[in-house]
């Protein structure tokens, strides 16, 4: 059963698992909420490999893999609940490496610079800056999209393009909704500003995904095999629409304050979510379990 904007509502993964070989799963929202770990959630990724399925965790963290893996260790998340990871913060590493600018001016937390080591780029003042490589805001705790309008102007005024490592807008850290990068892009085009957006829902990071499957397989990959799970309509749902796939929608997760966390979320109200925005899902569940 493909995509629809009337999708039924799943009790579990195992409902559905056998018609899919593959995987690709959202962490933030879906694995964790940004402070601890869901733990039915790795526990069905953990039985979906028991199964024989190939899982893939594909996030729009704006860092590199190997420091998703230290965040999951911290919260909870068990590594064999998957296969591999693909991060947003190594499709721009990728990009920005390639890029002819080298001179960036960094915009986000100080945790998240490490992003851009080893890939030749210079971290310079905005007035030597040939790009933003933007991760974030610089203190998402208490700033907003708006706190940036000013240095926007300026960056307007000399051309600079902005490449955003992180397409969220927001995303729920613990009980509290925090601006991402995807905000800041989104404000920065609407300006008029030059902007390049890694990440789901954009087609590059979903090849990559379904490269990975096929090197850890041995094998090309129908997408058709292929189920993603996710919680946030414009980047999860609507990255594998674009990219031909199947999705599983966990209502509980970004969409919890309109869908809410219900054990039996109404049918209506996720199919008019749907609507509003112009996609289909397989199926919805208000947390992943198995």
């Amino acid at each position: 059963m493909a995509n629809t904007r009337h999708p039924p509502r799943i009790r579990g993964l195992s409902e559905i698992a056998g018609n899919y070989r593959y995987l690709l799963c959202d962490a933030w929202g879906v694995l964790h909420n940004g402070v601890t770990a869901y733990a039915e959630a790795v526990d069905a990724l953990i039985h979906a490999r028991a199964a024989g399925l190939r899982v893939l965790v594909l996030t729009n963290a704006p860092r590199p893999k190997a420091e998703v893996v230290k965040q999951f260790d911290r919260f909870g998340v068990d590594h064999r609940g998957y296969n591999d990871i693909v991060t947003s913060g190594d499709a721009t590493r990728e990009y920005l490496a390639t890029r002819p600018e080298k001179k960036a001016l960094f915009v986000g937390a100080d945790r998240d610079r490490g992003v851009l080591d080893g890939i030749g780029i210079d971290l310079v003042g905005q007035d030597e800056a040939e790009l933003i490589a933007c991760i974030g805001l610089y203190d998402d705790t208490t700033e907003t999209p708006d706190d940036y309008t000013g240095r926007m102007r300026d960056w307007l005024a000399r051309g600079l393009p902005l490449i955003c490592a992180n397409p969220d807008k927001v995303v729920e850290r613990g009980h509290v909704i925090v601006w991402c990068a995807g905000a800041l892009a989104a404000k920065y085009a609407g300006m008029g500003g030059r902007t390049v957006v890694l990440g789901k829902p954009h087609a590059p990071i979903y090849e990559s995904a379904l490269r990975r499957f096929g090197e850890i397989a041995g094998t090309p990959v129908d997408p058709a095999e292929v189920l993603a799970i996710g919680d946030a309509a414009e980047t999860d749902l609507r990255g594998a629409n674009d990219a031909g796939l199947d999705v599983l929608f966990v209502t509980a997760g970004i969409h919890a304050e309109r869908l809410g966390e219900r054990h039996e979320p109404d049918g209506p109200e996720v199919s008019a979510l749907l609507s509003e925005h112009g996609l289909g899902a397989r199926a919805y569940i208000p947390h992943l379990a198995w």
